[in-house]
Formats: structure tokens, C-alpha cells, sequence
């Protein structure tokens, strides 16, 4: 399971309502191939999940889906909220990645 903090949840909540998406939205969270160690990781919205196809959970009043293929690559992986003065955005603690990139946006397992 991805578990949400809830400095991210506050930000991803924020950002829907900004944007006026739909009640019900969903933090959508995944994996794709590329970037320079294999894999980098996805935050997207979509309107629905498919229980069938997504693991969906709730957490901190915010709708979570994780497609099952890359649940096999975000199992136990924490996604907190950074605002600093050098940086802003979310970050990933993934403890199956075994070798990440110079910018942290790319990881193998």
C-alpha cells in the first residue's frame, strides 16, 4: 500500500480545488518506464478508479488509487509534501528502490 501523508493530502486537496475538479476525484499514483533508472513515478487525476484494476483506498479525506502492476513497485512508499527554500513538491520514500538517479526523479528496483 502507498500511504499519503497528510502535508500531501492538504496540497493534492488544495490543488483539486483550485482547479475545480469534480467532488470524488482521485489521486491517481503510478510508475512508467523511463528517465535514466528505469522507472519514474506518476501523480495524475482521474475522475474514477476501477476496483478491479486499481488498489483504492482513502486516506486523510482523499480518495488514493494505485494501479495493481505498479503496486508491485510502490509497496510500502510514503508520498510527503516539501516546501522549502530550495525546492517544492512532493517526494517519494520508496524502500524497494534499490539505485535512484542524480535528480531523484527516476528509480530501479
Amino acid at each position: 500500500m502507498v500511504t499519503v501523508t497528510e502535508k500531501a493530502a492538504r496540497e493534492i486537496k488544495r490543488v483539486i480545488d483550485e482547479q475545480k475538479m469534480p467532488e470524488g476525484t482521485v489521486l491517481r499514483i503510478g510508475v512508467a518506464g523511463g528517465g535514466c533508472s528505469g522507472f519514474q513515478y506518476k501523480l495524475g487525476f482521474d475522475e474514477t478508479a476501477d476496483n478491479t484494476k486499481d488498489h483504492v483506498h482513502e486516506q486523510h479525506g482523499l480518495k488514493v488509487a494505485v494501479d495493481k502492476k505498479s503496486d508491485l513497485f510502490l509497496d510500502g512508499t510514503t508520498v510527503d509534501f516539501y516546501d522549502g527554500l530550495e525546492k517544492r513538491g512532493f517526494t517519494f520514500d520508496n524502500p524497494n528502490v534499490t539505485r535512484s538517479c542524480g535528480c531523484g526523479s527516476s528509480f530501479s528496483v
